[in-house]
């Protein structure tokens, strides 16, 4: 299991746990807040993640529920770890409504699959161009919050690099990733030849979809599946728009885009192939 804990995901696994003791006990939400004496507007509340119980509310739920013991404990654990403020809590106002929750979750996550038909994965992009795309995207942002925007993109990459146990990243970029001159030669060239110094690593895999595989599942536009360290997590998927972003909690909609990413890997090239086609365009600037 990961050493890393998000007080995102630890959230997530509360709620998810809080609505299994629940139906498991067969009480209903009134019955439940009338043993604890709260209401049953509140335990609702915290079965769907709008309110963060306290270990104090927890440990009364648990009772309830007749939990004992070390899975007692985990859960009341759990809910101090879900309390707690993640670093990218304070650039939080910078981000577009639900990014913040999605850095979360990937602080926990132990594999992200990424599909990007435009610009490289925030992930493994230089800081020279996440400026340049947080500068074209943020047209109505001033230059100190597109500062705070890249030092949150150039954070986030220490879960590549800066832990004992880094993410698995498999990214499937687009052809038009590669051509697109994202803030000029120069930029795009260092760009592209972090993408094959990337490529090296035991915990990164990159592949191309060429121009030529022609039309695929997903050229509605990008998207990015999370897996996690322990089973009872289950996989979700981000989708990102130009003001919003979006985690749909629907099993089957994740499901949807699991086998879209299995069609695209079949479609793009092998890893070691992909490494050739990269640095070769990266030679052609």
């Amino acid at each position: 299991m990961a050493s890393r804990r998000s007080p995102t995901a630890r959230h997530r696994r509360l709620m998810a746990e809080l609505n299994r003791l629940r139906e498991n006990s067969g009480l209903s939400r009134v019955e439940v807040a009338e043993r604890i004496g709260s209401t049953d507007t509140t335990i609702w509340r915290y079965e769907t993640g709008l309110t963060r119980p306290k270990p104090t509310d927890v440990a009364a739920l648990t009772t309830v529920y007749g939990v004992t013991g070390q899975e007692r404990d985990s859960l009341v654990q759990m809910a101090r770890e879900a309390r707690q403020r993640g670093w990218w809590h304070r650039h939080r106002q910078a981000l577009k409504p639900g990014f913040d929750s999605y850095i979360g979750l990937e602080a926990e996550a132990s594999v992200v699959r990424s599909y990007e038909p435009l610009v490289v994965p925030g992930l493994m992009q230089t800081e020279p161009y996440a400026r340049a795309v947080i500068e074209a995207t943020s047209i109505t942002h001033t230059p100190s919050e597109v500062d705070e925007k890249v030092s949150v993109r150039i954070s986030r990459q220490r879960l590549l690099h800066g832990s004992s146990d880094p993410i698995q990243l498999v990214a499937v970029l687009d052809e038009a990733v590669l051509r697109r001159r994202v803030g000029g030669r120069e930029v795009m060239r260092e760009q592209l030849e972090r993408l094959v110094d990337l490529g090296r690593l035991p915990n990164v895999e990159i592949r191309v979809i060429p121009f030529s595989a022609g039309a695929h599942a997903a050229v509605d536009g990008k998207f990015c599946l999370l897996s996690f360290p322990e089973p009872e997590d289950p996989d979700l998927v981000y989708l990102e728009q130009a003001a919003s972003g979006l985690v749909p909690e629907d099993p089957e909609e994740v499901r949807r885009y699991t086998l879209m990413f299995g069609s695209l890997t079949a479609m793009a090239f092998g890893t070691e192939a992909s490494a050739a086609f990269i640095a070769q365009v990266a030679k052609e600037l």
